[in-house]
């Protein structure tokens, strides 16, 4: 899995590959810390996050928000994510786990929220692939 952060006007993007829908929800929200944060310490302890939408892309939004609203409430980056997906009657459900490293250890710039505007998330022949903008 992989994500590259792609500029996009006053906002930033990531765009994310992954050989499952699994690795490319975390590797978006790898690419989310990234824009955070160039550098992250190795503290920070690991914390749940559960989520449930109905569709796919409600869920990398929901996802991705709650790591947002976690950042903010908790005073916490979130970093080494993994992400659990599967669909379970009419919700997906995400169940992911991601390492809190403290924001006063790190300078970490604000990602106010993430936005559907371009959104892509798309089964490939090589796996998936999302683009998700982020407002800054």
């Amino acid at each position: 899995m992989s994500y590259t952060l792609r500029d996009h006007t006053a906002d930033v993007a990531v765009e994310a590959t992954g050989p499952t829908l699994d690795s490319v929800f975390g590797a978006v929200a790898d690419g989310l810390t990234a824009a955070m944060c160039e550098t992250v310490p190795d503290d920070g302890d690991r914390f749940t996050i559960d989520v449930r939408a109905e569709s796919r892309e409600a869920l990398l939004f929901d996802y991705l928000g709650d790591l947002i609203y976690e950042r903010d409430v908790r005073g916490i980056l979130p970093a080494d994510n993994e992400a659990s997906v599967r669909h379970d009657g009419a919700d997906w459900v995400c169940e992911a786990s991601a390492r809190g490293v403290p924001l006063d250890a790190v300078v970490a710039r604000e990602v106010k929220a993430v936005t559907y505007s371009e959104m892509d998330l798309t089964e490939t022949d090589d796996g998936w692939h999302a683009y998700v903008v982020f407002d800054v």
